[in-house]
């Protein structure tokens, strides 16, 4: 009888094993910020991101190829991609009126794209690390090659790092990182630990002197910065002496009346909280005022800008503004303005923040996706850019940096306002608008995001919503103040700006940006080839 020998597949994998991958890769998304009901709802976990990324680790130390390791990390990407950011099919189906089966295919399609990245660093990792290298030495390889992977995700086309495994652990003990390495360096921390932990430990050299000599330092600096980082305490002097008062606004206009009928009930609720409030600082959420001043009702604008240019207060408002270029032509900008106190009653200079990071197909149409935008019903969608590092706000002593939306998830790109720590903001406002996406655990994950800001740059976050989370953050990325989702109301405390020395993050950052991070997981990748290569030499020279 002739018996066929099973066809090798060398991207497949059991069903059992890939089924384990996509459950732990939903388990990983679940970390960024508890979903359910209860007292867990919306907070990070950091020791389950740990955990499913272990397994991951296990799984792809334990493969048999770099096509089989690609697998792996693309099915484990897939799936945490898709948990964490399945909230897409809401803005495009409920509030873009896409086809159901074309907003899920969409969600998916983007999932599993962004997925390849986490497979190609899987199967690099397989590359440099099969032979040769001992728990260490692979731990190292597989943090570089994930963090690597998260920058790419970060940074091409214009980047989304939303859900990067770095949120996870805004409240875990590598906080304390944070400071130091940023996000993406606490991907790294997380990997390198995840690997450490789950390493084949069979048929690999002794761990040399100089790995061992290793763990020892990173665990040493790790206890430093535990007791002096910035994410740890604030002492007196950094502390501005007096507090201002601020009051955060949230209209919970629900999105589908943003731009319809729900424009009047904006511009009467916003002016009359507006006009009422008595705190130093009173700050809308983004495109709070959805018209341009030119549709406006008469005087409206006028009298805003008359009440704040008289007083001692200011408001920060988002709305959207429409300019002309030297081409005569008119160009719309998602944007903040700041009316406040003038030196002649006649004057009536404001401030103004243009939106940098736009949002693909919200605020501008990514080359060759015209097609798309136009199955959905979604307004505003061209917008022009404003400058990366913009003019601080100053305003009763403190020097106030605002960021609108997601561009929040760019830390690399806020901390460019810190090169002068001179005049490095004291604090941060984020204006935002995320009801596109629901009463879904989108929100949650936003605030993390902003804590994760809060704690890289060692600055108060003020955050400003349509329907959540308005809260205030301070320096230690603690959430001190927020009103619930979905309601609206005012929040009003005082707080404090932090003047004291930037973060060791927001110095190399706001200099050399995320380079010094890759050149180092680079770097790592070569020594762990090397390695390799040297023992396939030694191997071949010895006969063995």
């Amino acid at each position: 009888m002739d018996k066929r020998q099973p066809v090798y597949k060398p991207w497949a994998l059991p069903i059992k094993l890939a089924a384990m991958l996509l459950a732990v890769g939903l388990l990983h998304a679940l970390s960024l910020a508890v979903p359910f009901e209860g007292t867990l709802k919306g907070e990070p976990l950091g020791w389950l991101q740990l955990l499913s990324l272990a397994v991951l680790a296990g799984i792809l130390d334990r493969t048999h190829s770099s096509k089989q390791a690609f697998t792996t990390g693309w099915l484990f990407g897939v799936a945490w991609l898709i948990g964490s950011t399945w909230w897409l099919f809401i803005s495009m189906n409920t509030y873009g009126g896409l086809p159901a089966a074309l907003a899920a295919a969409a969600v998916a399609l983007l999932a599993a794209g962004l997925a390849v990245i986490y497979g190609a660093a899987c199967a690099v990792f397989h590359a440099v690390s099969k032979s040769g290298v001992g728990v260490i030495g692979r731990a190292s390889a597989f943090a570089a090659a994930w963090a690597l992977a998260e920058m790419v995700r970060g940074t091409i086309l214009t980047g989304f790092p939303w859900g990067a495994a770095g949120y996870a652990h805004v409240d875990s003990v590598l906080q304390h990182w944070a400071p130091w390495v940023g996000v993406y360096g606490l991907c790294a921390l997380s990997a390198f630990i995840a690997m450490a932990v789950s390493a084949q430990r069979k048929n690999y050299r002794k761990p040399t002197r100089a790995s061992q000599l290793g763990v020892v330092v990173m665990l040493g600096v790790l206890s430093y910065t535990w007791f002096t980082s910035p994410s740890r305490s604030v002492t007196g002097g950094n502390r501005a002496a007096k507090p201002i008062t601020v009051t955060l606004l949230q209209g919970n206009i629900p999105q589908d009346l943003k731009f319809g009928d729900g424009v009047n009930r904006a511009l009467r609720d916003y002016r009359e909280a507006l006009l009422t409030s008595t705190s130093d600082l009173t700050v809308t959420p983004e495109t709070a005022i959805p018209l341009i001043q030119q549709q406006m009702p008469e005087r409206y604008w006028g009298m805003l800008e008359t009440y704040f240019s008289k007083g001692t207060q200011a408001a920060l408002i988002g709305l959207p503004l429409a300019t002309r270029s030297e081409q005569g032509q008119l160009q719309y900008s998602n944007s903040v303005v700041a009316l406040m106190p003038q030196a002649t009653p006649a004057s009536t200079a404001s401030y103004q923040y243009n939106k940098h990071h736009l949002v693909p197909f919200g605020e501008f149409v990514p080359p060759f996706f015209q097609w798309f935008v136009r199955l959905m019903n979604i307004p505003l969608g061209e917008f022009t850019r404003g400058e990366v590092a913009q003019p601080n706000l100053h305003l009763k002593g403190e020097r106030i940096a605002p960021n609108i939306c997601y561009e929040d998830l760019f830390g690399e790109e806020l901390a460019r306002s810190f090169a002068n720590p001179d005049d490095a903001p004291t604090l941060m406002v984020n204006l935002s608008n995320i009801a596109w996406f629901g009463d879904t655990v989108a929100i949650d994950q936003h605030l993390n995001i902003s804590r994760m800001r809060a704690l890289e740059l060692g600055r108060p976050m003020l955050r400003a919503t349509n329907t959540g989370a308005t809260a205030i953050i301070n320096a230690q990325g603690e959430v001190t103040h927020r009103l619930p989702s979905s309601v609206q109301g005012a929040l009003t405390a005082e707080v404090y700006g932090e003047h004291g020395p930037v973060t060791p993050y927001a110095c190399w950052v706001s200099a050399w940006g995320l380079w010094p991070l890759a050149i180092l997981a680079v770097l790592t990748l070569l020594v762990a080839a090397l390695m390799v290569h040297a023992s396939r030499h030694d191997q071949r020279r010895f006969g063995t």
